[in-house]
């Protein structure tokens, strides 16, 4: 197996190019072909000398891999399946085996999202999440993540990228960081931290270098503000309190650099309950959040339907006349399961 350029930061590219007996500022060089140019190939790297670049292919590619495959949806919506291993390069840290995993491209008028994935599976149990169902197949690496961004085809005319994809991010802290760094780095592919959201459980203990760390937006899955409900839909209640998350996130300021919001899948009879909204209202008080309303995409054995548009509407107005900002999400992707909830992978084939 090579070691992948692709999402090494400067510093790293610095020790990568001394490796070989180049001077650091063959790393700014190596950096422009990778995130500037979008070279696919060491032999692109043509301002390093041919002897080096020879050195440089013994251990290290530069780790662009496309999709394996593609589900277009009705909406426009297309979701991706790349690999988790190659035969030159390994995207889950460890070299783990498990499942390839996925990325969902959403147009929507004048924005194009991306919705990378930051594990293959997911260890965080909630019991409406498909990929929560896959069990725990590894953490991607730092390329994998970054590749999902590069790799597509429609990557040139991204405006935003939310990590919202397969996995919890705050689960796999220092490999989102750095990819964060990568995508908005002035050497790298200088993306404002406003284009990128970062969807968590809330897990405390990485959220607040999450917090302090970037200045990307926040999303934090709720899905019901009252604790004994919340630890039967999402174990990690019992690890981190919605309360207490709560309380951490008003130490940061949401009001101006970046935004806060609060996920909210609605149930129908479980959490869509004026009780509900107002207990939401209370929980997020003393921050600037604002409450995406999702509606549920139904998976095997899960017992619960999705609130119906009335529902929503009756939930979004008590939010509203509550003095909280509260919008319905449009679903997207659904007839290919790419939706909220929905992604799963498959088996590698490597």
């Amino acid at each position: 197996m090579k070691q992948p350029l692709i999402g090494k930061t400067l510093a790293q590219l610095e020790e990568v190019a001394t490796g070989v007996g180049l001077r650091k500022f063959a790393a700014s060089q190596m950096a422009r072909r990778l995130y500037k140019l979008g070279a696919k190939d060491l032999s692109e790297f043509t301002e390093l000398p041919k002897a080096a670049r020879e050195d440089l292919a013994r251990t290290y590619c530069v780790g662009r891999t496309a999709p394996v495959r593609e589900s277009r949806s009705k909406d426009g919506t297309v979701k991706y399946l790349f690999p988790a291993h190659t035969p030159e390069v390994d995207y889950i840290s460890g070299g783990l085996k498990g499942i390839d995993f996925e990325a969902v491209y959403i147009p929507d008028r004048d924005r194009a999202t991306l919705c990378v994935s930051s594990q293959a599976g997911c260890r965080m149990g909630c019991e409406f999440c498909m990929t929560g169902r896959q069990g725990f197949h590894g953490s991607l690496t730092p390329a994998a993540i970054i590749n999902q961004v590069l790799s597509i085809p429609e990557s040139a005319s991204l405006t935003n990228i939310v990590f919202m994809g397969m996995g919890e991010p705050l689960d796999n802290v220092d490999a989102v960081l750095q990819a964060i760094e990568v995508l908005t780095a002035p050497w790298g592919l200088a993306w404002s931290p406003k284009r990128i959201t970062v969807s968590s459980i809330g897990k405390m203990d990485t959220l607040r270098r999450l917090l302090d760390e970037t200045k990307v937006h926040i999303a934090i899955s709720v899905h019901s503000p009252f604790s004994p409900q919340r630890k039967e839909l999402m174990p990690v209640e019992r690890a981190f309190p919605i309360e207490k998350v709560f309380a951490l996130l008003r130490n940061y300021d949401f009001a101006h650099q970046r935004r806060l919001s609060a996920e909210y899948i609605l149930w129908d009879g479980v959490n869509d309950t004026p009780a509900h909204a107002d207990a939401l209202a209370r929980l997020i008080r003393g921050t600037s959040c604002r409450v995406n309303l999702i509606r549920f995409h139904a998976i095997p054995g899960f017992p619960h339907s999705t609130a119906e548009g009335p529902g929503m509407e009756r939930f979004r107005d008590r939010l509203n006349d509550l003095g909280v900002t509260a919008t319905i999400r449009t679903s997207r992707g659904e007839d290919i399961e790419a939706a909220c909830g929905m992604l799963a992978g498959e088996s590698s084939a490597q």
